[in-house]
């Protein structure tokens, strides 16, 4: 109904919703003997416009523990303070749309 950006910022925040999904599991699993970091390459998923489900894949080059894990916490720490700011800059994008429909329905009454 808004147009073409609407459907781009559902793609996005869908994609910040998923990764905030595999950061979270790869935190809760940092101490699980031979578990392997999970990730989205989140610019092809967003280039990808089928709006396919992402496709979720280990991270290569990651320091692998004696127990198998390649968890990094670090690296997790700074993926969950990019989400939140993707989210924030995704949703504040969609405020504003939604503000901008508003006021030219609002507007649009007042004529009459």
């Amino acid at each position: 109904m808004l147009d073409p950006l609407s459907h781009s910022l559902d793609r996005y925040m869908t994609l910040v919703s998923v990764r905030q999904k595999l950061v979270a599991s790869n935190v809760a699993n940092a101490d699980t003997p031979g578990y392997k970091t999970q990730d989205i390459d989140f610019e092809t998923e967003l280039r990808n416009a089928a709006g396919t489900s992402p496709m979720v894949n280990t991270v290569p080059g990651l320091r692998v523990k004696n127990d198998g894990n390649n968890v990094d916490l670090d690296r997790e720490a700074r993926l969950l303070a990019e989400n939140a700011l993707r989210f924030s800059v995704a949703s504040n994008l969609l405020r504003t749309q939604l503000k901008t429909v508003r006021m030219a329905i609002e507007g649009g009454g007042a004529a009459s």
